[in-house]
C-alpha cells in the first residue's frame, strides 16, 4: 500500500509505474502468505503448498522405534541382531531433522531402500544426561546425524550421514552402506 499499489498511474513517471507494479506483486505475495499461514503453511516460500486438491495422497512417516540413551539402543541393536540397523539422532528443534523428515524420508525411493532395516531414532530433544552420554559414545555433536549397522551390530562408521542430505542421494547412499 504504501509503494502505492492501489493508486492510479495517469500522468505519472515510468519509475513511478515500475514502483506500483513492484508494490502490486508484493501486494499479492502478501495475500498468498496470509492464506497459507490461514490453512497452516509454515513455509514463506511454498504458502499454497498442501492446498491442492490434485497433490494427491501424502506418505506416511516412516516407522520409528524411539530409543532412549545407551542401554536402550544396545537393547534395540540386540533384538535387530541378523538385521541391518539405521540410527537416526533427532530433535524437535532441529531443523535439518525435520526437512530429512519432510522431503527425504517420505521419497518412494528411499523408502524402497530401506525395506528390511530395522529403523531406530534417538530423540535428543531433552538434551538431558541420557542424550547427552548416546552423543558422546558416537562423537556426534547434535543432531541430524544417521549411522548405519550392519547385520553384526557393528556400526559402518564410513556412512555416517551428518546434515541433510537430499532423497535421491540419501537413497543411493543407503544401499551402498547396507550392501552384503
Amino acid at each position: 500500500v504504501y509503494m502505492g499499489a492501489l493508486e492510479g498511474v495517469s500522468g505519472r513517471s515510468g519509475w513511478y509505474r515500475l514502483w506500483k507494479g513492484l508494490g502490486l506483486v508484493l501486494l499479492f505475495y502478501g495475500f498468498l502468505i496470509l492464506v497459507g499461514v490461514a490453512a497452516g503453511s509454515h513455509d514463506p516460500w511454498q504458502p499454497l503448498k498442501g492446498l491442492s486438491l490434485a497433490e494427491g495422497k501424502r506418505e506416511t512417516p516412516l516407522a520409528f522405534q524411539t530409543i532412549k540413551g545407551i542401554d536402550g539402543l544396545e537393547k534395540a541393536l540386540a533384538e535387530a541382531r541378523g538385521r541391518p540397523v539405521m540410527l537416526d539422532f533427532y530433535a524437535d528443534w532441529c531443523v535439518s531433522c525435520k526437512e530429512m523428515e519432510r522431503y527425504t524420508f517420505t521419497d518412494p525411493r528411499v523408502r524402497e531402500a530401506l525395506k528390511g532395516v530395522v529403523l531406530l531414532q534417538a530423540d535428543v530433544t531433552a538434551n538431558d544426561a541420557q542424550d547427552k552420554a548416546l552423543l558422546k559414545r558416537f562423537g556426534i555433536i547434535g543432531p541430524p546425524a544417521i549411522l548405519f549397522f550392519g547385520p553384526d551390530g557393528k556400526e559402518r562408521r564410513r556412512y555416517r550421514v551428518v546434515g541433510y542430505m537430499p532423497p535421491d542421494k540419501f537413497a543411493a547412499w543407503v544401499r551402498e552402506a547396507l550392501a552384503p
